[in-house]
């Protein structure tokens, strides 16, 4: 598959990376040279010096013969400019970063595709959405929740109340049927478990599992579900408001501000029922001043990763039980992840699941992903005629980088074992380590 993408900045570096690892044909435009010096050699793809709204450049980086043509500058008018031009060019599908929410309603999303801009992805509103989840399941790293709830993938980490610290998964599954172990992430990797491996006490598991079963997970991990109504956020970035636009209504949210300029804003931009305080949250005394040993929730969402991963840390001392940390250093995301903070919220990761999701499946209504550091987990139908009809799964020889977890047939969610055929329609939870998107195209082709 041809991707091409406009703008070399952190987003469009990170999807460049990854995507060269999945095999596929990129080439990553940027006016910048610096940004774009030593690419070539050290990952599959190619680089082009030219501006992202250039004719020519479009042209010569052979967006007329591209799959998917993806502009993710910085500058919201210049992607849309980028992909009118390729689609123009002959581009088969295109998306656009933007960074206005009215873009995402019908009437602006159905003139983009008249002017050539197929898709849109909005990285503050997708990590907005994404804090919302996690303080409606304070007890989990990571909520997936498919076709409506019929099957979800969590992520939990263990702590030292968990009951199976030290057994190997297959004495697990012995003992509890109701859930399937997709994937550990421990320390630096995400490994896909077999049925010797053994769960160590800080391991981050990814569990699948319908419904019904979710409050017996729970407890078997040892977690206490907290309810939320106090939430305070430190920094009044983009995200902080398009969350409180999103939940404003179900929690009293509390912005602590270092810029006088930032807080008369968001003064005049957040719904009266938000205080805003105007200092640094670093500051202790702000901190209790502003009342944090009386908050359920704290967000951290500065420009700074190590600011944000020390406030949740600090937070975490004043007796807050759920915090979120914004760490958009990929190196940090591991050690964020092995400290007592909650959810961490990568935009570039977010972006990622984003963009798997249209590769895909081009019908993107029926297929989800999630991205994590190093592992992608993907919901994708079985159509007519894909390879993986007509055998149980213990005779695919499936690779040991993915594993099939569980799946949605006829409205309803069940696990996937050793027996299971697949049937046209199925939706199937697909958990795998990253390179692997390859193969479960081939898969599912």
């Amino acid at each position: 598959m041809r991707i091409v993408i406009a703008g070399a900045g952190d987003v469009g570096l990170h999807l460049a990376k990854l995507l060269s690892k999945e095999e596929q044909d990129i080439v990553l435009i940027d006016k910048d040279q610096r940004k774009l010096e030593n690419l070539d050699a050290n990952y599959n793809l190619m680089t082009l010096i030219g501006s992202p709204t250039s004719f020519s450049a479009i042209k010569e980086s052979g967006a007329a013969h591209a799959d998917l043509f993806i502009a993710v500058t910085p500058f919201e008018t210049s992607n849309i400019t980028a992909c009118s031009i390729a689609r123009y060019l002959g581009a088969k599908s295109t998306v656009a970063r933007i960074d206005n929410y009215e873009f995402m309603t019908p009437k602006p999303l159905e003139f983009f595709k008249t002017i050539g801009v197929n898709h849109t992805i909005y990285p503050e509103y997708l990590a907005a959405q994404e804090i919302k989840e996690s303080l409606k399941h304070t007890w989990v790293r990571h909520w997936f929740e498919l076709h409506n709830g019929q099957i979800f993938l969590l992520g939990v980490k263990v702590g030292s109340t968990a009951k199976f610290i030290g057994q190997q998964l297959k004495e697990i599954t012995r003992q509890n049927h109701f859930f399937h172990v997709s994937g550990i992430r421990r320390r630096y990797e995400t490994i896909i478990p077999r049925g010797d491996d053994y769960i160590r006490e800080n391991d981050i598991l990814y569990l699948t599992a319908t419904r019904d079963q979710l409050e017996q997970i729970r407890e078997l991990c040892g977690k206490t579900a907290h309810k939320v109504k106090k939430v305070m956020i430190m920094g009044g970035s983009r995200i902080a408001v398009r969350l409180i636009d999103l939940a404003s209504d179900d929690y009293r949210f509390k912005i602590i501000e270092m810029d006088p300029a930032r807080c008369r804003w968001l003064a005049d931009r957040v719904p009266t029922n938000v205080t805003i305080v105007q200092g640094d949250a670093r500051d202790n005394d702000v901190l209790i001043d502003a009342g944090i040993e009386d908050t359920d929730a704290y967000i951290s969402l500065t420009d700074s990763s190590e600011a944000n991963i020390l406030a949740c840390l600090t937070a975490k001392e004043f007796g807050v039980k759920k915090t979120v940390a914004e760490v958009e250093n990929i190196q940090f995301v591991s050690e964020a992840e092995a400290l007592n903070i909650g959810t961490i919220i990568n935009k570039k990761l977010l972006c990622s699941a984003r963009i798997f999701q249209l590769l895909l499946d081009v019908d993107d209504s029926t297929s989800k992903c999630l991205a994590l550091p190093d592992a992608e987990v993907a919901q994708i139908e079985v159509k007519p005629g894909s390879r993986i009809l007509g055998k149980q799964v213990k005779d695919m020889r499936l690779s040991r980088d993915m594993t099939l977890a569980g799946l949605v047939r006829d409205g309803k969610g069940q696990l996937v074992s050793g027996t299971t055929q697949f049937q046209p329609g199925d939706q199937v939870v697909v958990f795998c380590l990253e390179g692997s998107l390859n193969q479960i195209e081939k898969l599912f082709s």
